[in-house]
């Protein structure tokens, strides 16, 4: 073990463990040694779990002795503040639940902990998971390990950020709006968003909520690592049917990966997307993709007339999403809405727009908007006919600086020179969350200032295996995850 441990993916330390070449005990104490050396200016890790982490690492150690062993037995990792973990704080970044400490752990914890891992604590978020950023009031502000002052991401930024550092080889988050998927790009990092629903997110829950079985629209749970592999070993550990639904009747079987070398692959790539610019950066990222795609000889198109028409996925995607967050807005602030909503032009066919009338939608226009969402599905089958992959952009720039200006509707993202409305960076990551398709992060390499940049390969629904095979073919290519020199600065 050469290269150091802590920058190691789970495989390589689940067969370093299980060859007798280090100890869960050893690979524990020594992710806490780099946490306590390095998260200071980063602040990835906002509850650390040290002692029961120590106490599971021995656990590991002696089950192995035993000849036990287990997909990550032993291997230490982390997870996003908003799963519950018993014993510890569940904030959602809200000052008012700052001592909720819930009984017992979410579906996916108590999954990841009878695997055997060994959980350092849990990671940052945003207030509410409602920013590409991740701070709050009780626990500060995340930054990320490539530059200081930009945003690690959000919500799942503390996760990404971990990942990045080397602070555990595993971790798990969530999405509703990029919330796995721009981390993971701005970061570095690997990341995979389930099909809707394949992953049941029971205890991840807001506080003071109990831990019930409802799914929220658009929302999934999901893994996160320095490696391909990793992402689908951790995939096989959470996506079981919760026991407490009619789900857990039915043996779970996703179907395998269309393909298995690279070259047999048939890939569409989008750069491009009326509603936002896509930087020179993230281009690059793509032709990277495409040409070694390319290179292996599988077949690459750029563009397709059987896509769905991409500004009427990205306004449908908004109304949704901003139904769900209106719903649980104070009451000053859905008012706000609604005044907002009523001074709005009927012509004005915007993304803000978008946003602020899907705050206030009626049952009668989610309805419509749900039925239309099933026809965008229905599109998506024709383009997975002919493809078996389309690569495109997680979000059209690299991290951006950090920026707590308190109306997020006021900021903006810079992109080339140019500034754009800060929530329309959502546009991409609402491609896949629409439909509820896969979709898998993967790094390209950094852009011409060293910053990491990702592309998302989004999949045919259920086609996550499919994702994922890819997303391993091409880390061979395209060399996988490069740390960020936490020691050199």
């Amino acid at each position: 073990m050469g290269t150091d441990r802590n920058l190691l993916s789970a495989g390589q330390l689940v067969a370093a463990l299980r060859a007798g070449e280090v100890t869960a005990v050893e690979l524990a104490e020594s992710a806490i040694e780099r946490i306590a050396k390095h998260d200071g200016e980063i602040n990835a890790i906002c509850v650390r779990d040290f002692d029961r982490a120590l106490d599971a690492a021995r656990a590991a150690d002696a089950a192995r002795a035993r000849g036990e062993d287990g997909l990550l037995l032993g291997v230490p990792m982390t997870v996003k503040e908003s799963f519950n973990v018993a014993g510890l704080p569940t904030t959602w970044g809200f000052p008012q639940f700052a001592d909720f400490t819930p009984a017992e752990d979410a579906l996916a914890v108590a999954r990841l902990k009878a695997a055997g891992a060994v959980v350092l604590g849990k990671t940052n978020v945003p207030l509410a998971l409602g920013d590409l950023q991740s701070y709050n009031d009780i626990y500060g502000t995340t930054a990320n390990p490539w530059d200081l002052g930009r945003s690690p991401g959000g919500s799942s930024g503390g996760s990404a950020a971990a990942l990045a550092a080397g602070f555990g080889a595993l971790s798990i988050g969530s999405d509703i709006g990029g919330s796995l998927r721009t981390p993971a790009h701005f970061c570095g990092v690997y990341a995979h968003k389930p099909t809707f629903r394949l992953v049941p997110a029971r205890g991840h829950t807001p506080p003071p909520a109990p831990p019930l079985t409802a799914e929220v629209d658009l929302g999934v749970i999901g893994p996160m690592a320095r490696s391909a592999a990793d992402l689908g070993v951790l995939l096989d550990v959470l996506a079981e049917p919760d026991p407490l639904t009619l789900g857990a009747a039915y043996e779970l079987r996703l179907p395998p990966a269309r393909h298995d070398r690279l070259g047999d692959f048939r890939v569409l790539v989008l750069a491009d997307h009326p509603d936002i610019a896509t930087s020179a950066s993230v281009r690059a990222g793509l032709t990277r993709v495409a040409d070694a795609l390319t290179g292996a000889g599988a077949r690459v198109d750029h563009g397709s007339p059987v896509v769905p028409d991409l500004g009427e996925s990205a306004r449908l995607y908004l109304r949704l999403l901003f139904s769900i967050f209106g719903a649980s807005y104070p009451a000053e602030i859905y008012e706000r809405f609604g005044a907002l909503a009523a001074s709005l032009d009927p012509a004005d066919d915007s993304l803000v727009a978008a946003r602020v009338r899907g705050a206030r939608l009626s049952h009668r226009d989610w309805f419509a908007a749900d039925l239309a969402r099933e026809g965008h599905r229905h599109a998506w089958r024709a383009v997975f006919a002919e493809y078996d992959a389309v690569v495109c952009p997680v979000s059209p720039t690299p991290a951006f600086p950090q920026d707590q200006s308190p109306h997020q509707d006021r900021r903006t993202i810079t992109i080339d020179g140019t500034g754009h409305p800060y929530g329309d960076q959502l546009v991409w990551a609402g491609l896949a969350t629409l439909p509820g398709l896969p979709a898998t992060v993967i790094p390209t390499g950094p852009d011409a200032a060293g910053l990491p940049v990702g592309v998302q390969l989004i999949g045919p629904m259920y086609g996550d295996r499919t994702t994922l095979r890819l997303a391993e073919l091409l880390e061979a290519e395209l060399g996988g995850f490069t740390a960020p020199d936490l020691d050199g600065r």
